[in-house]
């Protein structure tokens, strides 16, 4: 390409007020020297509570790159980043996190990859100490489950720090279900993939605003999105304490033909009970988790209310 391109960032941002001065000058100072394309930095502030949208719009009068989309409340992360790939115009976008844990320098080599032909460019974390032992442990084990039960595969260790070209978000944006997994959905709508390793720095400012609660329902989310295999196993289950009863009962019926009529336990029985009451409302639990995300999804509501854009204009 010879000609200046458009390329779009979109920033998801959720009370990162202290975060949003340092990553605009980082941002400026990345991409201040290049003429190779033109660009526009989207913030979409998804229902902050601080000052974080006031800082936005201070920015915004000196830098005309920059738009931000404010929604209406907190619609959570995977809905701001709908927001802002359906409002982006770029012929590649790249969709990033505010706290400089995804290094905006990263983003000129993933430009040489798409116009090399590539139209997704990955970013892969090659360690993981900025996190805690739990957090890299639970989210290992995450992807090997996530990989083994659904279809199709989600890369391990790479979040949602990526560059896509234009027809890779128009896909996207076809996609019309209301609870949304990103990171599957980047993986469904395919194209030509390439990957760029680097190590994750910690964050600048700020707190991260998953907690442990928050990642174990995403990891639910994630399983239920792309796969039914949940339930299937739950059949096998079944299928397998049935026949332990069964077999549980022959041996029953021997014993008492060979040695007599003993009166079993207390506590043999209750555990008995405990434990097929415990798989009975688990399984209950992984089919409601389905027929609610079948229930959520008839109601056809928005993924997200716009309460304003607002867009650099000149006095």
């Amino acid at each position: 390409m010879n000609n200046p391109y458009l390329l779009s960032v979109v920033v998801p941002v959720f009370n990162e007020a202290d975060s949003i001065d340092l990553f605009i000058n980082r941002i400026f100072s990345v991409f201040s020297n290049q003429t190779k394309f033109v660009w526009e930095l989207i913030f979409v502030n998804d229902g902050s509570v601080d000052e974080t949208l006031g800082n936005l719009l201070n920015h915004q009068v000196h830098y005309p790159q920059i738009k931000v989309i404010d929604l209406s409340r907190n619609f959570g992360k995977e809905a701001a980043i709908t927001a802002g790939l359906e409002l982006a115009h770029g012929n590649a976008v790249v969709v990033m996190d505010v706290d400089l844990q995804d290094p905006p320098e990263l983003i000129l080599s993933m430009l040489d990859k798409w116009q090399a032909g590539f139209e997704v460019v990955l970013a892969c974390r090659t360690n993981r100490d900025s996190d805690s032992w739990l957090k890299r442990i639970s989210a290992n084990y995450f992807y090997r489950i996530h990989n083994i039960l659904s279809s199709p595969k989600i890369p391990s260790n790479v979040g949602d720090f990526r560059l896509m070209d234009r027809a890779v978000v128009e896909a996207l944006k076809k996609l019309p279900e209301t609870h949304r997994f990103m990171k599957g959905l980047f993986s469904w709508v395919g194209f030509k993939t390439t990957t760029i390793n680097y190590s994750r720095p910690k964050r600048e400012a700020g707190t991260s605003k998953f907690n442990g609660w928050k990642l174990w329902n995403f990891a639910i989310e994630g399983l239920t999105s792309f796969s039914t295999e949940p339930l299937r196993i739950w059949t096998y289950i079944g299928l397998v304490v049935s026949l332990s009863s069964f077999l549980f009962a022959l041996f029953i019926a021997v014993r008492v033909l060979i040695s007599g009529i003993d009166v079993p336990g207390y506590a043999s029985i209750m555990v008995a009970v405990t434990f097929l009451g415990g798989l009975q409302l688990i399984g209950i639990g992984v089919l409601g988790e389905y027929m609610g995300r079948t229930y959520i999804e008839s109601k056809r509501r928005p993924i997200y209310i716009v309460r304003k854009i607002f867009e650099h204009t000149k006095p």
